[in-house]
């Protein structure tokens, strides 16, 4: 389905871009842009992957002008441009409004009136049953992606939600190594505070099946385990040699849950599952909901939601295991000095 094809990724110099983007360079696709408001990362970026293919457009989704410049005469978008910091949102909140919201309505308009063809958007577990700033307004950019796939004929939009994808920038593996690396204690809000893991290839391989499989105003989730942040440090230390390093609970961050939720039980009650992932249809109804004869399926009440706490929870040999197929993990144990997963 790339061959010859133009792909653009919004938020392409992020750490979910670059995973993307490695994985895209080799398949069949003639060309890849890369559009953000980084231009420093976008030379790192130039130089590193030194890839003809490789187009870098300067510009913010939250300007329909930039957006609609970069997306002429592309055939496939990956719109992964996003706030993402919970704490950051919970203070300015208008802020993850004109990026997640509004930034996301320019690109799926931008899409529709230039023909592309297919168009993922990235969510979040944060969107489900939102309690933070952050989880709302991609919940409100969920919203936004189906109410724009039943009025485009065209353009099959459709999106995925993720859990934590580990050791991405401005997670907290990279938090915690860089501490285990200073001799400082590790910072927990909550030790039995659960998350899902997964790793970017597992991000990626997500949005390939979205790309390949997506109905219009489908939303795809990945399967996946978790752990407790408690589970999760004591593997890094561990692995890392310092298996009494000091750990200090500092409590829950502004906006933060005990546990997340990757569908929320209403979704449950509709979600098609598909072995290693889940498919939630749209709802095709339209608001003459006279016209519509119960189907009477399972209840809601009956429902049981899909969180971290009653997924597959790993243990810290089962948490190291999946902490070494990381590079970046790989390369701290290695000694070597790195940041994040790009």
């Amino acid at each position: 389905m790339f061959e010859h094809k133009k792909l653009i990724i919004t938020g392409g110099t992020g750490s979910f871009g670059n995973a993307v983007l490695r994985r895209f360079l080799d398949s069949d696709l003639a060309e890849i842009r890369i559009l953000s408001r980084d231009e420093k990362k976008q030379d790192d970026m130039r130089k590193r992957y030194n890839n003809p293919k490789l187009k870098f457009y300067i510009g913010d989704v939250r300007d329909y002008q930039s957006v609609l410049n970069a997306v002429r005469g592309v055939d496939f978008i990956y719109h992964a441009a996003a706030l993402k910091q919970v704490p950051s949102c919970e203070f300015h909140p208008m802020e993850a409004v004109k990026t997640n919201v509004l930034g996301t309505e320019n690109v799926l308009e931008a899409a529709i009136n230039c023909g592309v063809s297919r168009v993922v958007c990235l969510s979040t577990d944060k969107a489900v049953y939102p309690i933070n700033a952050m989880g709302i307004s991609k919940a409100m950019m969920e919203k936004v992606v189906v109410a724009k796939s039943r009025s485009s004929s065209n353009t099959v939009i459709c999106a995925t939600r993720y859990g934590n994808v580990m050791a991405s920038r401005g997670s907290v593996i990279p938090l915690f190594t860089q501490q285990i690396r200073a001799g400082q204690a590790l910072t927990i809000t909550d030790p039995a505070m659960t998350r899902f893991m997964m790793t970017l290839d597992d991000a990626v391989d997500l949005v390939l099946y979205a790309f390949e499989h997506g109905n219009p105003g489908d939303i795809f989730v990945q399967k996946a385990p978790a752990a407790t942040i408690e589970t999760l440090a004591r593997a890094l230390t561990d692995l890392l040699g310092v298996p009494d390093h000091p750990i200090n609970i500092i409590g829950t961050r502004h906006g933060e849950k005990l546990y997340e939720a990757l569908l929320s039980r209403e979704e449950m009650v509709a979600a098609q599952d598909l072995g290693g992932y889940y498919r939630v249809p749209p709802d095709l109804r339209d608001l003459n909901y006279g016209k519509y004869v119960e189907q009477g399926e399972v209840g809601i009440s009956e429902a049981i939601d899909y969180n971290s706490h009653n997924t597959e929870r790993l243990d810290k040999a089962g948490m190291q295991a999946l902490l070494m197929k990381l590079r970046f993990m790989q390369a701290i144990v290695r000694g070597e000095q790195v940041e994040a997963e790009e």
